[in-house]
């Protein structure tokens, strides 16, 4: 059997080993870094899409020796990749932009084909947006190649910190890949460190060398529900909640890099990954095993590391009252009780040991959405003010409909994105977004399509009326979420259970 495989990348003929995925050989000798690895082996997210003979193809389950012979094409190889990177920039289709790569590959082919949005939309099925809440992505169909407005990046990347909550890039450049992510900037010498079965690490030349020594078999979908785990607190309540374990899917896991001696690279390359990565053990991994082997190591978690090890929203059950008192039980989770009090005195937490995934109030919303949202369902509005902004959600037949004061708007299309990346994660997290856990606390679902994330075509239509003023910028994204979730709660007609189903 050959050892080499040929074939031709982006237009010039390669050749590479015949052993591993078609991902390995991009990301690994050819050192093609559009192409993201977001949940290898499972072929489930859409980031490492790439063209095989002009069809799309999901690199990380295509075996390298497949593509002998043949044409690939990644996003750097894409004659119009400039247009459409530009047209997402413009629609504010891209924040972190690890997944864009991927979804302009797939969006070139199906608009080649003579697709429309409609099939757009469809055929992002095959891929997960954590960030923009797929809209703005699909409003770049129509953009590509039509003028572009000068726009000064200062502003822009300024509201995307003040939304996120960490320093990011904002440009066509990042659509097509480059935010600069701790895998794509490890050095070419690195060793690669994946965890084995036994929860060690083990470290080999390459990743299909590290996946071998590693042992470890490709997680699985559970056909187990997501249940809310707590019990309901006793009382005469006007309303009750009780939610789920819930994934912060984001899209990049977790990866660091370090040189011996050196300080590791950040897993928050160009986004916040939602508070999921606040606490990663990655930076130190990579620090400590660079120092044992005298040599740059990248340390990678698989997505099935993030599944099971991965912080969790803690699921609550409560009862609320008429004049705002009640009860808030939780998953034990370190200072979950002084966040709920700040938006909600008059909610008497209880925390509760419940075997599970660990859960940590440095996930988006933790606590303080579900007492907010707990607040309007007994009120005719749901309007919350959060950390200086202010934001009011209506969820109807007629889609969602949200209205923000974010105080100076500072850049409109990067506000608009994380409005409505927000509403997307809200609207998730009230109808289709739970992880199963088992009694023992094992986490059942390993997949990211498990995570019950809502994708592009069943997604309602969202509509967002921004009102400036002369006071200083202030976030509204995370009022956003609250709001967008009671909104879509008392459409719902204030189910018991999250999730609770689609309207």
């Amino acid at each position: 059997m050959t050892t080499e495989v040929r074939f031709v990348l982006d237009g010039r003929p390669v050749t590479v080993p015949a052993d591993g995925t078609l991902l390995d050989a991009l990301r690994g000798p050819l050192g093609e870094r559009s192409v993201k690895d977001g949940c290898a082996p499972q072929g489930q997210c859409g980031c490492c899409t790439v063209l095989v003979d002009g069809e799309p193809r999901v690199a990380c389950v295509t075996p390298v020796r497949r593509v002998a012979d043949r044409r690939v094409t990644t996003v750097a190889g894409l004659p119009d990749a400039a247009a459409w990177a530009e047209a997402l920039c413009a629609t504010g289709g891209t924040q972190c932009g690890f997944c864009t790569p991927g979804i302009i590959v797939r969006l070139a082919a199906v608009t080649t084909a003579g697709g429309d949005r409609e099939a757009c939309a469809e055929a992002l099925g095959g891929h997960l947006c954590r960030c923009t809440g797929w809209q703005p992505v699909l409003d770049a169909v129509g953009r590509r190649g039509a003028p572009v407005p000068e726009r000064d990046p200062g502003p822009a990347e300024a509201r995307a910190a003040i939304e996120g909550g960490v320093p990011q890039r904002v440009g066509a450049a990042v659509a097509l890949g480059a935010g600069g992510f701790a895998a794509d900037t490890a050095p070419a010498e690195c060793l690669i460190a994946l965890r084995d079965r036994s929860g060690g690490w083990v470290v080999a030349e390459t990743m299909t060398e590290a996946r071998r020594l590693a042992g470890r078999v490709q997680g699985r979908r559970t056909t187990i529900a997501a249940c809310p785990p707590l019990d309901a607190p006793p009382g005469d309540w006007v309303r009750v909640l009780r939610t789920s374990w819930v994934e912060p899917a984001y899209l990049e896991p977790d990866a660091a890099w370090c040189e011996p001696g050196g300080a590791p690279a950040s897993p928050l390359a160009n986004g916040g990954a939602f508070g999921g990565k606040a606490a990663s053990p990655l930076p130190a991994v990579a620090r400590t095993l660079a120092d044992r082997h005298g040599r740059p190591v990248l340390a990678l978690s698989t997505r099935e590391d993030v599944a099971r090890l991965g912080p969790k929203r803690p699921p609550v059950a409560a009862g609320i009252r008429s004049d705002g008192s009640g009860v808030l039980r939780v998953v034990a989770t370190p200072g979950i009780d002084e966040v709920v009090r700040t938006v909600a005195p008059g909610l008497v937490v209880e925390q509760v040991a419940v075997p599970g995934p660990p859960t940590s109030t440095d996930i988006r919303g933790a606590g303080w959405a579900e007492a907010l949202v707990l607040a309007c369902s007994l009120g005719e509005r749901d309007l919350v003010r959060f950390r200086g902004g202010e934001a009011e959600a209506v969820v109807d037949d007629d889609g969602i409909h949200v209205r923000v004061v974010p105080g100076a708007v500072l850049d409109e299309v990067v506000l608009r994105s994380y409005v409505t990346g927000a509403a997307h994660q809200a609207y998730g997290w009230v109808t289709s977004e739970g992880v199963a856990v088992d009694g023992d606390g094992a986490v059942l679902d390993l997949t990211i399509r498990s995570f019950g994330v809502v994708r592009a075509a069943a997604l309602p239509e969202i509509r967002i009326e921004v009102v400036p003023s002369d006071a200083p910028a202030v976030p509204v994204s995370d009022a956003v979420f609250a709001a967008v979730a009671a909104a879509t709660w008392r459409c719902l007609g204030y189910p018991t259970d999250w999730p609770a189903g689609v309207p």
